[in-house]
């Protein structure tokens, strides 16, 4: 299995810069949404949302994210 190396966190430089994944409004896959720092004391994320990059937004606990219904 080939091993994908990660950028290194400019900010902390103790984790790695990891992507996530989404799904658009038509239910179209969006690779490289965000990149998020493995580090969680760190917790630098980079988010792009309709074309605008945001930075350092506040992380959720995905916990009590409750499903939608369809």
């Amino acid at each position: 299995m080939e091993q994908i190396n990660f950028p290194k966190c400019q900010k902390c430089e103790a984790g790695d810069l990891v992507p996530l994944s989404d799904f658009g409004n038509q239910g179209a896959a969006i690779q490289f949404k965000a990149w998020v720092c493995t580090n969680p004391n760190c917790g630098f994320n980079l988010k792009i949302r309709n074309g605008d990059i945001y930075i350092n937004e506040p992380i959720m606990n995905g916990a009590t994210h409750s499903a939608r219904v369809r």
